[in-house]
C-alpha cells in the first residue's frame, strides 16, 4: 500500500480535532505512534536453510489501556499499512468504550509457502523478539489475516515460557487454552445488534438485505438476521454469489459456497458488482476493501450500508451516497464486536472465570448498545454523520484520557 494508507487513517483526526477544539500538541500526540518496533525474524527452514523476515508491532495510543489490535501474516505487509492499522485500532477500541489503546503487528511472509513447523517457529520468535513490549497490562494481539486461533496458542506457549509462569498474554486462543466462547461469531453479532439499534428509529423497517462475503463473518451474520426475520435476497463469495428475490434459505446454503450454488430453488447466480447493486434495504460488504467507488456509488440503491469489511466504501464514494441519502454505519463501530469479544477473553483469563456463549452474548450487545448511544448523542449534537461522529466520538475519549 502506498503511504497514502497513513494519512487517510490520520485525516479524520484532524476533522474530529477541529470540532472538538483540540490544541496543537494533543492532535500531534493522537498523530503518532508511542512506540514502533520493527525487528528481523530468523528461523531455521525445513530445508536446513536460514530464513529472514521483518516483522513489526507498532503500538500507537494507551492513554485507554493496554495495546490491542491484531497480528497478520502476509507478503506484501509493511511499516505504512502496520501503522495505519494501529492507528485504527486506536479509534476502534476508544469507539467501542473499551478500556483499550491500539495497536497491531505483521510480519512479511506469504504463510502458504511454510510448513506448519516452520510456521511455529515463525510465530515464536516473533513472541521473543517483542518480549519486552507484550504483556496483559502492556499490548495484547490477536488474530488477523492469515492468522488463527493454532498461531495465537504457539505465541501465548511462547510467552509463558518466557515469563517463567502461565500468562495468557494473546486472545483469539483456542477455547481449551484460554480462548472464550462466542468469539467466533462476536463480530457478527455486534453488526447484528448495531444494526437493529439503528432501525429502531425509522418509521419504515428494513427487511431485505444482500452480503458481500460470506466468510466467517458475512455467514454469521445472515444467521443472525435470517433468524430475526430479515429477507436475505442475495450472498456471494469472492468468485460470485446467489440471488432469489424471495430470499434465501440461509440454513440450507450456511455450508456452501454461493458461487457454486447455480441454479436451484429458484435460486440465481449473481455478479459481485451485480449484488451491490440490488434494490434491498440494507447492503453489507463483509469481504475485502473498497468495493464501493466513486463509479459504481451511482449505482447503489441500498438506503444503508453496514460496513462489516474493513474500508468497504472507498472515500470517494462517500460525498455521492450523502447526497443519495444513503446512511453508512461506519466499519469501527459496525465491526468491534470482535474486538469487543477479545476484551471478554482478556477478562475472563484475568479472573479465572468461564462464560458461556450466551453470557458473552448478552455482555456483548450490551456493550454494543452503550457504545452506539453514544455515536448517536455524538451525531447528534454535532449534527454530522456516522462516520464523522465515531472518529468524534473516539478521538474525544482518547484525548480525555491523555496524560
Amino acid at each position: 500500500m502506498s503511504s497514502s494508507f497513513l494519512e487517510s487513517a490520520l485525516a479524520p483526526v484532524d476533522h474530529a480535532a477541529s470540532l472538538l477544539g483540540l490544541n496543537r500538541q494533543v492532535v500531534a500526540q493522537l498523530k503518532r505512534p508511542e512506540r514502533s518496533l520493527e525487528e528481523t525474524l530468523t528461523i531455521e527452514r525445513d530445508s536446513g536453510t536460514v530464513g529472514n523476515f521483518p516483522a513489526w508491532r507498532i503500538q500507537w495510543n494507551s492513554a485507554l489501556g493496554p495495546h490491542k489490535g491484531g497480528i497478520r501474516y502476509h507478503p506484501a505487509a509493511n511499516l505504512d499499512e502496520v501503522s495505519a492499522l494501529s492507528a485504527l485500532m486506536t479509534w476502534k477500541n476508544s469507539l467501542a468504550g473499551l478500556p483499550l489503546g491500539g495497536g497491531k503487528g505483521a510480519i512479511q511472509v506469504d504463510p502458504k509457502q511454510l510448513s506448519e513447523g516452520e510456521l511455529e517457529r515463525l510465530s515464536r520468535a516473533y513472541v521473543r523478539a517483542f518480549f519486552d513490549h507484550l504483556g496483559p497490562d502492556r499490548d495484547v494481539p490477536a488474530p488477523d489475516v492469515n492468522t488463527n486461533a493454532q498461531v495465537m496458542a504457539w505465541m501465548d506457549d511462547e510467552y509463558s515460557r518466557l515469563a517463567g509462569r502461565t500468562v495468557h498474554a494473546f486472545t483469539g486462543k483456542p477455547v481449551g487454552e484460554g480462548g472464550s466462547e462466542g468469539r467466533e461469531v462476536a463480530t457478527s453479532y455486534g453488526g447484528f445488534v448495531i444494526l437493529k439499534r439503528f432501525i429502531e428509529n425509522l418509521s419504515r423497517k428494513p427487511r431485505t438485505v444482500a452480503i458481500q462475503g460470506f466468510g466467517n463473518v458475512g455467514s454469521n451474520i445472515a444467521k443472525f438476521l435470517f433468524e430475526d426475520g430479515f429477507t436475505i435476497v442475495a450472498v456471494s463469495d469472492s468468485k460470485g454469489g446467489v440471488f432469489r428475490a424471495d430470499g434465501l434459505d440461509i440454513p440450507e446454503i450456511l455450508d456452501k459456497r454461493p458461487s457454486e450454488i447455480g441454479d436451484e430453488s429458484g435460486y440465481h447466480p449473481i455478479s459481485n458488482a451485480d449484488l451491490l447493486e440490488l434494490p434491498v434495504d440494507v447492503l453489507i460488504p463483509s469481504a475485502i476493501e473498497g468495493v464501493i467507488t466513486s463509479e459504481n456509488a451511482p449505482d447503489i440503491k441500498a438506503k444503508v450500508i453496514l460496513e462489516m469489511a474493513n474500508g468497504p466504501v472507498d472515500a470517494s464514494a462517500e460525498p455521492t451516497l450523502d447526497e443519495q441519502e444513503i446512511t453508512i454505519i461506519p466499519d469501527i463501530m459496525a465491526n468491534s464486536g470482535g474486538v469487543t469479544g477479545s476484551y471478554f477473553e482478556m477478562l475472563q483469563n484475568q479472573s479465572g472465570d468461564y462464560w458461556t456463549e450466551a453470557q458473552v452474548l448478552e455482555k456483548l450487545e450490551k456493550q454494543m448498545e452503550e457504545a452506539w448511544a453514544a455515536l448517536e448523542e455524538t451525531r447528534q449534537k454535532y449534527n454530522i454523520n456516522y462516520r464523522e461522529a465515531a472518529f468524534v466520538r473516539a478521538v474525544e475519549r482518547v484525548a480525555e484520557a491523555l496524560p
